[in-house]
């Protein structure tokens, strides 16, 4: 009788792992030959930009002996004109402090002219373009334009970042308006309040924590364009070093750059601090 009723147990059993398997999906043939063809063409463009590009990892091997040098001065960075370097800085994080604050004020409202779910197709698409324009262009390139147009100095600067990065920001303000709950906004517009209340009170507390955090994180994005900008006289450390990278002078180099990458850091922490603070 056990055996009988273990034959039957085991065939209970046998027949629950049967009910139990799923069949797997039969392969489409039609999205396999789509898969293949999406990477055949991402390989194509790879070896396009590969050759374009002029790759030569072999290059890293071949100046082997002069990366060492290099590396061998900059292993001794030289802090004698140290006021100097922190004077410079400093001027540095002001024309990025400017050139932000004067992007958020110009990109809150252009943002939210940029919103589909805010305003008409023939407003944001105008506004778009040429937000789209601004982000195009590099801030060196409109730091040579400045420089041109208002003399050389920190202002063509904070001109540049402000121009550039208010692109940059009227798009990542528009796309947080783009993504909020509209109830809330409906809620207020059945209140019988105006289309400015609406955003006031409806759109700009869902949106803020990231207006802030993006906000945030392009001012330390705008430290760093910065220290570049005085390479075409718009100010800040990035003159000086350019001047002790064209005269080979590596160990003051060294210590021009340390003293970036510090500044960077003490903003990075500071600006975390505000974020965990606010969002």
């Amino acid at each position: 009788m056990s055996s009988i009723a273990g034959q039957q147990t085991a065939t209970t059993g046998a027949q629950r792992l049967d009910e139990m398997k799923v069949e797997l999906p039969k392969r489409d043939p039609k999205k396999s030959l789509l898969t293949l063809l999406i990477w055949g063409v991402a390989v194509a463009v790879l070896w396009w930009a590969w050759n374009g590009s002029d790759m030569n990892p072999y290059a890293l091997i071949e100046y082997g002996d002069n990366m060492a040098e290099f590396a061998g001065a900059f292993a001794e960075p030289d802090f004698r004109h140290w006021r100097l370097f922190l004077d410079q800085m400093l001027i540095t994080v002001q024309i990025a402090i400017w050139g932000t604050l004067l992007a958020v004020i110009f990109g809150v409202p252009l943002g939210i002219l940029s919103s589909e779910n805010l305003v008409p197709w023939w407003v944001y698409h105008p506004v778009r373009r040429v937000m789209d324009a601004f982000r195009a262009i590099n801030e060196m390139v409109f730091a040579m334009l400045f420089v041109v147009a208002v003399g050389l100095g920190p202002f063509a600067g904070v001109l540049a970042l402000f121009v550039h990065t208010t692109g940059v920001l009227a798009k990542l303000f528009s796309e947080a308006v783009e993504a909020i709950d509209p109830r809330p906004v409906e809620g207020i517009r059945a209140t019988g309040a105006h289309p400015v209340q609406e955003i006031v009170f409806g759109v700009i507390p869902q949106v803020l924590p990231l207006w802030i955090s993006y906000s945030l994180y392009r001012f330390e994005s705008n430290v760093r364009s910065a220290t570049v900008l005085g390479l075409v006289g718009a100010g800040g450390i990035g003159q000086v070093l350019w001047e002790y990278i064209r005269g080979f002078y590596y160990s003051e180099t060294a210590a021009v750059m340390l003293i970036i990458i510090l500044t960077v850091t003490l903003l990075d922490i500071g600006s975390q601090f505000i974020r965990k603070r606010y969002t």
